[in-house]
């Protein structure tokens, strides 16, 4: 993992980080391994959860670099992903429908992110059909999901007993067991229904609801939550992706008592349905609004300037490089760290190795 650098108090013009391609520091595994809940949903949970999973104690064996020398010593005794479960859209929006069952696909792409092996099994579980009645357009793990729900009659337990097979290293947690629909109140005074619906709007979102308003968390998510040495919440959509969870009854409140490090990692883009013109430190502000107090201690944040072919691309779907404006982030009081995570593609995504690096340090050096 990286050494922190130049980590300057809230307040001042920037934090900075060292390469973070540089080789662990030797005495690394002999620190107390950490505890890291991870929130959020969509791909960038997903994407978070790969970097954090090559740190983590295998289920399978004893996690040391002479068991899997391509991979760093285990950092992480015990990782959990509380994932939002609000999608009704798709495959999972067809099963939410007909089965009366809580939507599986952000679940499921988190489970194969943290999948012992992301070979057969868990290409298996991606594997989408193209054809045959009622099967067109669903995917086998959430089928999978789905027929274990059906035989549990608990949706909790078949994603803990679907994880079991896929051997992932991490716990998956529903935000919630209640079936919720979001609502959104848009800067027109009207109010949109539905996840799917609220992102074609093109209205500006003012504040997001549940229906039903009042649900719980389910207790293993409070458990990890105020267990943790290392706390994330993102990437990801800003309304439909992170602060869907924090709505959900004891999420929030959590946050606000948790003792671990509560680390904000910001996207890299905004969205146009979401978050279009939005700067780093006002996705912060939104998402306090929702949460009902401060939960960050600091802030990732990208600063590395995204190709420009890229950038075009993106430009014609409404979505531009959100700024950093670093200044404002550390006047809510949390620190903010800079640095290059990005990982450029035909789509743009998180680096997540070098995410996973800086987090850990920061978890290391809390504690």
């Amino acid at each position: 993992m990286s050494k922190l650098t130049n980590m300057h108090p809230a307040g001042s013009p920037e934090s900075r980080l060292s390469d973070p391609k540089q080789p662990a520091p030797a005495d690394v595994a002999q620190e107390p391994l950490l505890r890291v809940a991870a929130i959020g949903g969509g791909t960038g949970l997903s994407t978070l959860l790969r970097g954090l999973k090559r740190h983590t104690q295998s289920p399978l064996h004893a996690a040391t670099s002479s068991d899997f020398p391509s991979e760093p010593p285990a950092v992480i005794s015990d990782l959990a992903a509380i994932v939002t479960v609000s999608d009704d859209g798709g495959s999972s929006g067809r099963l939410r429908r007909d089965m009366n069952m809580l939507p599986p696909g952000d679940l499921r792409n988190c489970m194969v992110a943290l999948s012992e092996d992301e070979h057969l099994l868990s290409r298996l579980f991606q594997y989408r059909f193209d054809s045959g009645e009622g099967l067109e357009g669903h995917s086998f793990g959430n089928l999978f999901l789905a027929g274990l729900t059906a035989v549990t009659g608990d949706f909790a337990l078949a994603v803990k007993t679907s994880s079991q097979i896929l051997a992932t290293r991490g716990h998956l947690y529903p935000a919630t067991n209640s079936n919720v629909t979001l609502a959104a109140l848009m800067d027109d005074g009207s109010t949109v229904l539905g996840e799917t619906k609220i992102t074609a709007s093109k209205r500006r979102i003012v504040r997001l609801m549940l229906e039903p308003e009042r649900v719980a968390a389910l207790p293993e998510a409070i458990e990890a939550i105020l267990g943790a040495d290392l706390i994330t919440l993102g990437p990801g959509s800003l309304y439909t992706s992170l602060i869907t969870n924090l709505l959900v009854e004891g999420i929030a409140e959590s946050l606000v008592a948790a003792h671990g490090l509560r680390v904000f990692i910001c996207n890299l883009m905004t969205q146009s349905n979401e978050s279009l013109h939005l700067t780093a430190s006002q996705h912060i502000e939104r998402i306090y609004e929702h949460s009902g107090g401060a939960i960050f201690d600091y802030a990732l944040v990208n600063v590395a300037p995204v190709p420009d072919a890229a950038r075009q691309r993106y430009a014609a779907e409404g979505a531009e490089q959100i700024v950093a404006d670093i200044e404002q982030i550390e006047r809510l009081g949390v620190r903010c760290v800079t640095g290059d995570f990005l990982h450029a593609e035909e789509v743009l995504r998180h680096d997540y190795e070098r995410v996973a690096d800086v987090l850990l340090e920061l978890g290391l050096q809390h504690r």
